[in-house]
């Protein structure tokens, strides 16, 4: 019975989680719509602009599939669409011609910076309580 007990607590923490994870992302979506990104093109917009905080500062792709909850093809087609708008850029590693390199365009920075406080917020009353 005990058991039983443990795994219905594992069930509904995970359930909960579920809900938190799905509830934050929705509010950030909403949030960031009118700016033309979803929370996904957020994260990435914000891991390169802490990863590479300079202007110019290149972040390896390799770097964001650990930290961006993508696959890695959803995360390659994410950062096509994010050039497309002009807020990043892709160049080849010349020393290892199967890495890619990402860069945060100024657009890319401003953007970002504009949207920012709006994440921020979005973090705080969905996670807040």
């Amino acid at each position: 019975m005990a058991a039983k007990t443990a795994e219905a607590g594992l069930e509904e923490r995970w359930r909960d989680i579920l809900s938190v994870h799905a509830r934050t992302m929705c509010e950030i979506d909403r949030v960031l719509h009118p700016h033309g990104l979803g929370a996904s093109d957020f994260e990435v917009l914000d891991i390169l602009a802490t990863e590479a905080p300079e202007e110019g500062a290149q972040c390896r792709v390799q770097n964001l599939v650990g930290r961006v909850h993508l696959s890695q093809s959803a995360l390659s087609r994410l950062i096509g669409r994010l050039e497309k708008d002009g807020l990043v850029e892709r160049s080849v590693c010349a020393e290892d011609r199967r890495g890619v390199y990402v860069t945060l365009t100024r657009k890319g920075r401003d953007l970002h910076a504009e949207v920012l406080p709006l994440q921020r917020d979005a973090l705080a009353r969905t996670l807040s309580g």
